[in-house]
């Protein structure tokens, strides 16, 4: 299953301007975090609740940005 992170790079542009700034600030790689944004590999659940307090997302909010499913159009 693919997710739909749009909304979470919105806010990484808005918080951060850069996903590597924002890389830096969660303690991983620029490269790490594009192969998370892009499914091929994923957010642990200590990742995504540190994302939430990064981004300012309150994290009865993490489903909206961690786990919208992806919809591909044909």
């Amino acid at each position: 299953m693919a997710w739909d992170y749009s909304k979470l790079l919105g806010k990484i542009k808005e918080k951060y301007g850069t996903q590597d700034k924002f890389a830096k600030e969660l303690g991983m790689s620029a490269t790490t975090l594009n192969l998370k944004l892009n499914n091929k590999l994923e957010f642990t659940q200590k990742q995504m609740f540190l994302a939430c307090d990064l981004l300012n997302i309150d994290r009865s909010k993490t489903n909206d940005y961690f786990f919208e499913q992806l919809v591909k159009q044909v």
